[in-house]
């Protein structure tokens, strides 16, 4: 049964008196909660008195967690390594253990001329593992007492530096090292002498600046070059580079010199061999065998040996005509001046500014005679000079006479073209001295007696003679170095990989092939500047080497 209106108008009635009701026990119970936390709250005397509190802290000094940065998983093995790199370096006495520091005392920046044979070291400069100059030099220094112990395992805590680092089995007659000594005693030079072998010796030192630097203050170097004088005789008649001579002037006729003492030589050899009966049949049985070892036989090996004795004693029995030798002084004059010798090193590239280098003089002494064979002595006078650069320079000057191609070809060598110059054996050269013009009349300035051999060269010339010249010529006598360095020259029969020809087709009349900047190839031999044009070239280069030198000097 449904209810009345004026039922449901009062149901209506109570549920809006018990929502309202609601709500105020609601409002209620909001006030009495907030009015109790504000009769709990602190007052600025406590909030003050627990931010400074001891024990607590303030937010201003607490730092956040994402400010922190990771430790580094190898900072361990670094603190490791650094570790290691402190530990003791004091060397070590008989039982293993470091010895005791020397007492302190006082050291001088000086200027060591000494000289050496490098035959039997691995260069001048020092390695570890193996025998150097440097390694026997620094130790007698250290049992002399020139070094201290303490500074006996580090050549830089002695500023130690080198004015010229000369390669495996080149010896040196003159070469300064800087470094800092202990030279109270005036004994000091007998005392490390007596320490080094015989075959290094240290001629005196000077007292220098505490700046001085023997490599860069060095202006220039002057390098010496032992020459057998057969090593200018042609090639033989019947080797590959004979006849690579022969169908390229068939090509270019006129372009190569002709050599008549060269002809008779081989001639007078040829002469030797069918007196003594051996036959051209034999000779290419001879070649033959050296090409295929598998064709020896006793016969054939006996026949060789006389080959080479006969070969041997007419190297030994030849003397260069005067018109050779100063063949060679012409031909070594194209080195003058400032050049580019990318040519004559390896790993420089044309446009490298640091391939150009200046040569003050080259001289070519008089033939002299020792142990029945003739030899020359060529001086190299120059700034700078890189890897391997003087024994391509002989190389080069040498294999122009031998082929007959013009002696222009040298200079052709220092343009954009790159060519395969062979090296000339290490046997024959060594260091003369380094030579400090520049740097004396400053070292006056300071009061220090300038830098040369002068006082020494008594003593130089007696150890040249016994350690290097003697050793020279024994070893050429004993190996034939000079014979087989040409010998496979003349012989070789490689070509360029890109080209296909010869590698030594630029001794020919070919000549060089120059790349132009249009990017072609001009063939044949290039022309080469007229005397007035070059000595002009060469009072420029003079001017602006001088003013580079006093440049460097104020600086």
């Amino acid at each position: 049964m449904s209810d009345t209106p004026e039922q449901d108008l009062l149901k209506v009635q109570n549920l809006d008196q018990e929502t309202i009701n609601a709500d105020s026990e609601t409002s209620s119970l909001k006030r009495t909660e907030t009015a109790a936390d504000i009769s709990e709250a602190p007052t600025d005397k406590d909030a003050e008195k627990a931010t400074y509190s001891r024990g607590q802290q303030s937010k201003w000094l607490r730092t956040r967690g994402g400010d922190k940065k990771p430790e580094n998983p190898r900072s361990e093995a670094k603190r490791q390594r650094l570790q290691a790199d402190v530990q003791d370096k004091r060397i070590l006495g008989e039982d293993g253990n470091p010895l005791f520091n020397d007492a302190r005392r006082p050291k001088k920046k000086v200027a060591v001329l000494m000289g050496y044979c490098g035959t039997g070291y691995h260069g001048m400069q020092l390695n570890e593992g193996t025998k150097t100059i440097e390694g026997d030099l620094f130790e007698a220094m250290v049992k002399a007492g020139a070094i201290s112990r303490d500074n006996s395992n580090d050549l830089k805590k002695n500023g130690f530096m080198r004015a010229a680092r000369t390669d495996k089995g080149v010896h040196a007659a003159g070469n300064v090292v800087s470094l800092k000594l202990i030279i109270e005693d005036d004994d000091i030079v007998k005392k490390i002498n007596d320490n080094l072998p015989e075959q290094i010796r240290v001629w005196g030192y000077e007292r220098t600046n505490k700046s001085f630097d023997c490599r860069k203050m060095c202006s220039s170097r002057i390098y010496e070059y032992l020459l057998p004088t057969y090593s200018l005789l042609p090639p033989k008649p019947t080797t590959t580079l004979a006849k690579l001579i022969r169908e390229a002037e068939e090509l270019f006729p006129g372009k190569t010199r002709e050599d008549p003492e060269g002809t008779a030589y081989w001639a007078a050899y040829e002469k030797a061999l069918r007196d003594v009966g051996i036959t051209t049949e034999q000779e290419k049985a001879v070649a033959e065998m050296v090409a295929n070892p598998e064709t020896t036989n006793m016969i054939t090996q006996q026949i060789q040996k006389d080959i080479k004795s006969i070969g041997y004693k007419m190297r030994a029995d030849y003397r260069a005509a005067p018109e050779r030798i100063q063949l060679l002084r012409d031909a070594l004059k194209q080195y003058l001046g400032s050049r580019n010798f990318h040519n004559f090193t390896i790993g420089k590239a044309f446009k490298d500014p640091s391939s150009k280098r200046f040569m003050k003089d080259i001289t070519v002494s008089d033939p002299f005679v020792i142990e029945g064979t003739e030899w020359v002595s060529i001086k190299i006078h120059g700034q700078s000079f890189m890897l391997h650069q003087i024994r391509k320079m002989i190389g080069m000057a040498t294999l122009v006479i031998r082929t007959g191609c013009a002696l222009e070809r040298i200079r052709e060598a220092f343009g954009p073209s790159k060519i395969n110059i062979p090296k000339a054996p290490a046997l024959g050269l060594l260091l003369e001295q380094p030579v400090y013009d520049g740097y004396n009349s400053r070292l006056e300035q300071f009061g220090y007696n300038p830098l040369t051999f002068a006082k020494y060269e008594d003593e130089m010339l007696e150890f040249k003679k016994k350690f290097i010249y003697e050793k020279i010529y024994a070893q050429e006598e004993k190996e034939h170095v000079f014979y087989g360095f040409f010998g496979f020259i003349d012989g070789y029969t490689g070509s360029d990989e890109k080209s296909g020809t010869p590698i030594f087709n630029f001794l020919t009349a070919h000549g060089i092939n120059h790349t132009q900047n249009d990017g072609n190839a001009s063939a044949g031999p290039r022309a080469a500047p007229s005397n007035a044009e070059e000595k002009s070239e060469e009072k420029s280069e003079e001017k602006s080497e001088e003013k580079s030198e006093e440049k460097s000097e104020e600086k």
